[in-house]
Parts: C-alpha cells; sequence; structure tokens
C-alpha cells in the first residue's frame, strides 16, 4: 500500500514538468487525482496515459470558476476530496526590474501575480469546503526565491515570499480541520515557461543551462528531475505521516541556504 491510499487530490498545473510528476507519484501511492491544466493537447495526453485515475479539467488557475470546476468533477468522479496542491506558476527569467520597460511594468505584475499567487488563492477558496469535509490539506509549491535573492527577478521573487505568506496565513485560518503546508524545490528542468506580457510566453526554463548553474548556488550540486522533489507532497499530504505538520515549509533545494562564504562548496576532502 503506498502512503495516498483511499486519497483524492487537486494538482494545478498537472501536464507537465513537476506537476506531471506529482500526478504520476500520487497515483502510484494509491490516489485519484483531478487536474486544472490550460493546455488542451496536455490535458488530453493525461487522460490517455492515466485513465481511469485522473479526471482533467482545460482552464486557467487566475479564473476562480476554473478551480471551482476542478473541484467538482474531481468530488463528483472519486467521492471526495483530501488534497489541494497549488503547483501552476510561470518564472521570470530573472527579468530585473531595470530592464522591464515601463510600459510592461503594470501587465508582467499582473500576469505574474494573478498565476503565482490569486492562482493558489482561488484553489485554496474552491477546495477549502470539501477539505474541512476530510480533514485534508493544502500543499503549495514555493521555490527557493521564496527565501533567498537571485532565484528571480523582483517580480517572481515577490511572488513566491506572497506564497510563504499564504501557508502562514491560511494554515491559522484554517485550523484546525485543514493543514497548509508547503514544499519549496531548487531548480529543474521542466516546461515552465515565462510570462507573455514580455515575450517569454512560450520559452521555458529548460533553454537555460541549469546544470552549470546549480553548480555555483547548491552544495549537493546535483541537478536534480522533477521527480525527485515529489516525495515532499506525499509525506506533508499523509495524514498518517505529518499530522502534525501546518504552516511548514520543506526547503530542498539542494542547501542553498548552507553554502556558507566559501568560493566553491564541497571543496574539502571528506
Amino acid at each position: 500500500m503506498g502512503w495516498l491510499e483511499g486519497n483524492v487530490a487537486v494538482i494545478t498545473g498537472g501536464g507537465s514538468g513537476l506537476g506531471r510528476a506529482l500526478v504520476e507519484r500520487f497515483i502510484e501511492e494509491g490516489a485519484k487525482v483531478g487536474v486544472l491544466e490550460r493546455s488542451a493537447e496536455k490535458v488530453k495526453k493525461l487522460a490517455a496515459d492515466f485513465g481511469e485515475n485522473v479526471v482533467t479539467v482545460e482552464g486557467d488557475v487566475s479564473k476562480y470558476e476554473d478551480n471551482a470546476s476542478v473541484v467538482r468533477e474531481t468530488v463528483r468522479q472519486f467521492g471526495r476530496l483530501d488534497t489541494f496542491v497549488g503547483n501552476a506558476a510561470i518564472w521570470d527569467f530573472s527579468t530585473k526590474l531595470v530592464d522591464i520597460p515601463e510600459d510592461r511594468l503594470d501587465p508582467l505584475f499582473d500576469e505574474m501575480f494573478h498565476i503565482n499567487v490569486k492562482g493558489y488563492l482561488n484553489g485554496a477558496k474552491a477546495a477549502v469546503k470539501e477539505l474541512a469535509l476530510t480533514g485534508g490539506s493544502i500543499v503549495f509549491t514555493v521555490s527557493n526565491a521564496g527565501f533567498y535573492p537571485g532565484g528571480g527577478g523582483p517580480l517572481y521573487t515577490a511572488s513566491k515570499h506572497a506564497v510563504v505568506g499564504l501557508v502562514k496565513e491560511l494554515a491559522f485560518e484554517f485550523a484546525p480541520k485543514i493543514r497548509v503546508n508547503g514544499v519549496a524545490p531548487g531548480a529543474m528542468a521542466t516546461d515552465l515557461r515565462g510570462p507573455g506580457s514580455i515575450g517569454l510566453g512560450e520559452t521555458n526554463v529548460s533553454s537555460l543551462p541549469l546544470a552549470d548553474l546549480i553548480k555555483q548556488c547548491t552544495v549537493l550540486q546535483e541537478l536534480c528531475e522533477p521527480a525527485d522533489y515529489t516525495g515532499h507532497y506525499v509525506l506533508l499530504a499523509s495524514k498518517d505521516n505529518s499530522r502534525t505538520a501546518t504552516g511548514a515549509i520543506i526547503n530542498c533545494d539542494g542547501g542553498m541556504g548552507v553554502r556558507g562564504l566559501a568560493e566553491t562548496a564541497g571543496g574539502n576532502d571528506l
């Protein structure tokens, strides 16, 4: 038996990258999964690959009704909801404030925060009543940028700091019935896209030399696959294994916070 046997989850942005890895891992652990995904092509592939174990809804996390729709369809199909995973996001490709054209600042801010922050609020709002019935939990994808500078530009970093605040505030508001936690992964090669408002909507993070960047900024110096991060979500979704955890965030970014002041990490012969 898996850790999520009988669990029913909703995962946003589940069509590729970390989101798809989470769908696959949750199903392996015994869960049924509803997915909110904006790509029609990815929605079809999820249904083809996972069959009766998934419910797929094509939609936009920045729209409340699309979040409510995936919750309704998931409960209709599987009878309950135990976990909501807010995961869909965009990245700003570390665009510095001085490099953002003045006429793009407003639309870029709106796009970034509507997806990365309001998307999580919409999902939590849509799921809260069903989660209260099961004593369920919420897990938000944060980022190393929720704690350290340099993981994105000012708008992405601000959006992920906002998600840290959401984890804490909703853990307070939803207690004692619903636990709210987060996972802060490091870099990974995925289909994570940039903002369309600055012409990066079709550019993904895999286009960057991530392996070299990871060696510079983490002590473990390993570029992980999306699947490598999924166990942290499973732990937090499992009531049996994380019953006392709420308002917590698991940092699993390869050790950014313990780099120290050395020029290179791991230079000692151990």
